[in-house]
């Protein structure tokens, strides 16, 4: 190994996109330095739900079989309109979902996605983890580049790639904007299957979409858990932020909804309350030897059940920019790091500009509600697929621009 290849490439932060960015980087033959913030690595949150596109991902990276096993397979999306409970739409996702695909459509709790990639990490003996270590900044220089912690402490890399989420670090230093707070407010739960309703124990990934609110629930870990999730438009100005919930709050704002959607505000025993916001699309996330990745690159709304997604996306574009420009070899990262994003700002843009729109239209009331809910009428599911080909028929092939 060459002296320079001594050195690792560093990934500032530890979630689900640090660590595919860990995996797509030993991949094309790098050593990687993780650094976490948090004393220990894991998630937080409940279920995501995905698509064909991150199981594509996932295989790319060679933890797809992991990843369906921790997964359950739906039946269909549906969704309901929660003030007079009728079927808006509904995606079938079952065997012609698949052959149109190539892939399934699935759900699972973010911390048996995080597992997975984890577990993949440490079958390489070239992904160091450093916990509890908080990034204050990157220096670039002829050799690399150089990250500097809380404590002062300096790691000496390659590149870096700030996988470091919402209030990213890396992306305050480079690009300086702030994260756009969206007064959308989202409570999110596990409940076991015996506490959740027996008239809502469905094989399906479901919305019910009422006025400036909905609920979503779907089933976790082979159905002995359902994923429960309500969302609402605060009365309050909201800034970022993750804090312990309480039913006494969310109860006041699901009052025009009908009994059945109801029924989930009274289910968990205890809340996490995000108060959700995105970013504004940007035209660059590459500098030099730092570029973005995930939510420090493109935070996105939950509304198309995409950030995982796209985050898993990110890390394999990434990998595959590095192995076309021969980076191992010549070490041009800025190259390989301009073509990754050249490959994945309009498609992650469009998934933030689109969950934005999307929030807008489950939360529709009066006429715009009744608008909504003819928008998929009569709609085939031969047609629904084709809807979603933009969305779900991302594969690593396909990935890269032609530059």
């Amino acid at each position: 190994m060459s002296n320079a290849l001594s050195k690792p490439v560093i990934v500032c932060g530890g979630g689900i996109g640090g660590l595919a960015a860990a995996l797509a980087l030993t991949k094309q033959g790098f050593k990687v330095l993780v650094l976490e913030q948090a004393a220990e690595l894991g998630e937080i949150g409940a279920g995501v739900q995905f698509g064909p596109n991150a199981f594509a991902a996932l295989d790319a990276l060679g933890v797809g079989e992991r990843g369906r096993a921790r997964a359950v397979y739906t039946d269909n999306m549906a969704m309901y309109d929660a003030v007079d409970e009728s079927l808006v739409g509904e995606i079938q996702t079952g065997k012609e979902f698949i052959e149109f695909f190539g892939n399934p459509y699935a759900v699972c709790h973010r911390a048996d996605v995080h597992l997975s990639l984890y577990e993949g990490a440490l079958e390489t003996d070239r992904i160091q983890v450093k916990t509890a270590t908080t990034v204050e900044r990157v220096e670039q220089h002829a050799q690399g580049v150089t990250v500097i912690d809380a404590q002062g402490h300096r790691y000496e890399g390659l590149a870096v790639i700030g996988a470091d989420g919402v209030k990213s670090v890396i992306r305050e230093q480079y690009v300086g904007d702030q994260p756009r707070a969206s007064g959308h407010v989202v409570y999110r739960a596990v409940v076991d299957k015996k506490d959740f309703p027996v008239d809502l124990q469905w094989n399906s990934a479901s919305i019910w979409v009422g006025p400036n609110c909905h609920l979503v629930h779907y089933p976790l870990r082979g159905g002995e858990q359902y994923n429960v999730v309500v969302t609402f438009h605060s009365r309050q100005k909201e800034e970022w932020s993750v804090t312990t919930g309480s039913y006494a709050e969310v109860e006041t704002y699901f009052q025009g909804i009908s009994p059945k959607a109801r029924q989930l505000i009274q289910l968990p025993k205890s809340w996490k309350r995000w108060a959700t916001a995105d970013r504004d699309p940007i035209a660059q996330w590459t500098f030099g030897n730092v570029t973005l990745l995930g939510d420090a690159a493109h935070a996105t709304l939950q509304y198309l059940a995409q950030g995982a997604c796209m985050a898993i996306e990110d890390a394999v574009t990434l990998g595959e920019a590095l192995k076309v420009c021969d980076t191992i070899h010549d070490l041009d990262f800025a190259k390989a790091f301009d073509l990754y994003q050249r490959s994945r700002i309009t498609r992650t843009a469009r998934i933030v500009l689109g969950s934005r729109e999307m929030g807008r239209i489950y939360h529709a009331s009066g006429v715009e509600r009744l608008v909504r809910n003819s928008l998929w009428a009569g709609r085939t599911q031969q047609e629904f697929y084709q809807a979603c080909q933009w969305l779900y028929g991302w594969k690593v092939d396909n990935c890269l621009v032609k530059s």
